[in-house]
C-alpha cells in the first residue's frame, strides 16, 4: 500500500490561487493515475483532477481552465494549482489513486471567502 499526504492548503479570497502538493512513495509511484480529490461537508467526494503516468490529464467540468495539475515523479509529488479560486471550491482536498484507492490521508483544508 501507498500512503499520501496533502499540504499547501489555506484561506484566500474569491480570484485568488493556491497550490496543493501531494507527496507519496514506492518504485511505483510513477506508474500510478493519482487524482485529487474534495469534500465539502455533507456533499460526496468529487474526484477534481487526475494525472497518468505519461502525463496525461482530465478534469471535472466545474474546474476546467482554472485547475492544472501535474507531477514531479523524482520528488513523489502530484500537484494542483488553483487559480480563480471560488467560494464553491472550499472543501477538503486530498490525493489518491484513480483506478485502485489506497488508504486516504488526512487531506489539506482550502477555503474561499467572498
Amino acid at each position: 500500500q501507498v500512503q499520501f499526504v496533502e499540504s499547501g492548503g489555506g484561506l484566500v479570497q474569491a480570484g485568488g490561487s493556491l497550490r496543493l502538493s501531494c507527496v507519496g512513495s514506492g518504485s511505483i509511484f510513477p506508474f500510478m493515475t493519482i487524482g485529487w480529490y474534495r469534500q465539502a461537508p455533507g456533499k460526496e467526494r468529487e474526484l477534481v483532477a487526475h494525472i497518468n503516468s505519461v502525463g496525461s490529464t482530465n478534469y471535472a467540468d466545474s474546474v476546467k481552465g482554472r485547475f492544472i495539475i501535474s507531477r514531479e515523479n523524482a520528488k513523489f509529488t502530484v500537484y494542483l494549482q488553483m487559480n480563480s479560486l471560488k467560494p464553491e471550491d472550499t472543501a477538503m482536498y486530498y490525493c489518491n489513486r484513480v483506478l485502485n484507492w489506497e488508504a486516504w490521508g488526512q487531506g489539506t483544508q482550502v477555503t474561499v471567502s467572498s
